[in-house]
């Protein structure tokens, strides 16, 4: 069911992606790497960054070890997961992932081009977690909603083909900006709906559950506080419990 929900999807992409190409502005933007094909991450110098390699190099020793029942993958925010209060959700973590077994495959400043090269070069194989939770895209804003889209669901394609006894727990792209009326944070909002719009079409109720807890990070007038994420994009310690509470009913459902 999985396969055939993103078949479909991606025909209906690939359809509007030529229509944008003859109004000039194509699905492959000038500058930018596309969004669905495997590609390290670089640094200012124009070389694969360190920390990016670190961390990937430190994901391939642990999944040599197994033992893992929950997989989480992303960027900085998946990745803040690792620091202690009050920047990150360590503390969290610690109390209720590491019981279920949880690894974090987040690396900061991840776009999807690049979880998709992370997965290529290995750091899905010999896996069978029960679960695995996907937050990506937030980096590829420079990217049109159908880019992004396309990149998150080669990443549910490859999770399927790598893992397909895992189920799939796609979320949302978190909200950014602090006030939406902002012109820029109202163009990134509108972007991020129209990307989420396409993630809850990958549901297919089984295997791939999809969960926007995007109305949880706001107030009722779409305002971000500062109190949960300082800088209208990355969670504090009060933000990763908004998230951790926020998916836990799915997430007990999903690892039975």
């Amino acid at each position: 069911m999985r396969g055939l929900i993103l078949g479909i999807l991606a025909a209906l992409l690939l359809v509007g992606g030529a229509a944008l190409a003859d109004s000039g502005t194509a699905a492959t933007q000038p500058g930018l790497e596309p969004a669905d094909q495997p590609a390290p991450k670089l640094g200012k110098d124009g070389n694969v960054s360190e920390y990016f390699m670190k961390m990937h190099i430190m994901f391939l020793h642990q999944r040599a070890l197994g033992g893992i029942d929950l997989l989480f993958i992303g960027d900085s925010i998946t990745d803040s997961w690792r620091k202690p209060a009050p920047r990150g959700g360590l503390e969290i973590w610690n109390k209720i992932y590491v019981p279920l077994n949880a690894a974090n495959f987040g690396i900061s400043g991840d776009k999807t081009q690049n979880v998709l090269w992370r997965m290529d070069h290995g750091e899905l194989d010999g896996l069978s977690p029960k679960v695995v939770v996907l937050l990506i895209g937030t980096n590829n804003m420079a990217y049109s909603a159908d880019d992004i889209l396309l990149g998150e669901m080669k990443i549910v394609q490859e999770i399927d083909k790598r893992l397909p006894h895992s189920r799939l727990l796609l979320l949302g792209i978190f909200p950014r900006g602090f006030d939406p009326k902002d012109p820029v944070a109202a163009e990134m909002r509108a972007k991020i709906k129209k990307v989420n719009e396409g993630l809850a079409q990958m549901d297919d109720g089984n295997m791939t559950r999809y969960l926007d807890i995007g109305d949880k990070l706001t107030d009722a007038k779409g305002n971000i506080s500062p109190d949960i994420m300082p800088d209208a994009l990355h969670l504090n310690a009060k933000g990763y419990q908004i998230w951790a509470d926020g998916m836990q009913s799915t997430l007990d459902d999903m690892m039975k």
